[in-house]
């Protein structure tokens, strides 16, 4: 009888098999990606409602590496730190902090970051980031998804026609060069490794 393969997200190869080094390093690597997450979210560009950053690579990149279940802890300390009111998201302090600011414009965009980490992260478990046509359709799915839910929060705040010209179409573009890039990465990483059997 044939046994079923153990897949492991790239990240796995730098943590301790079990014990209490094991969730330490864990729990390093959660920090950590909130610390890119941050950089990533301040790193900005301004178009209407809803600023464009480099927050949907490092979301990508983090649940590619890490996989589901680190990466979506990872994605919600983030919003953890946020809805404490530490100046984590893209607009905070200047546009105000914790959860008055989650509830605003970009509010469905940080909910769509934690759906994209899951999926990304789900398919990296399942061995999709050794591949670079798999992984892109991963990413792509998740990247709808994000785009999806933060389109429908903003519409409530602004309308759909206003949620659809600022909230979607400036980003369509930009966060396909990302997906595209994310894809390829995470499997040229694992590419460069030695084999391992």
């Amino acid at each position: 009888m044939a046994t079923a393969t153990v897949v492991r997200p790239l990240v796995d190869l730098a943590i301790p098999e079990k014990g209490a080094a094991r969730l330490a390093t864990q729990v390093t690597l959660a920090v950590l990606g909130t610390l890119l997450l941050t950089v990533s979210a301040k790193t900005k560009v301004v178009f209407g409602p809803v600023d464009m950053s480099l927050q949907t690579l490092a979301v990508l990149a983090i649940a590619a590496s890490f996989g589901f279940r680190l990466g979506l802890a990872t994605l919600l300390l983030y919003m953890a730190e946020g809805a404490a009111g530490l100046p984590v998201f893209q607009g905070t302090p200047e546009k105000g902090i914790g959860f008055f600011y989650m509830l605003g414009t970009t509010g469905g965009y940080l909910a769509g970051f934690v759906a994209m980490a899951a999926i990304v992260g789900w398919a990296a478990d399942r061995g999709w980031d050794r591949n670079i046509a798999k992984l892109f359709a991963a990413m792509l799915a998740a990247e709808i998804v994000m785009l999806a839910m933060g389109f429908a929060w903003l519409s409530v705040l602004i309308g759909v026609e206003n949620g659809w010209q600022f909230g979607v179409v400036p980003f369509i573009v930009p966060d396909l060069v990302k997906v595209a890039l994310a894809a390829t990465v995470v499997p040229a990483v694992w590419a460069l490794l030695p084999k391992r059997g």
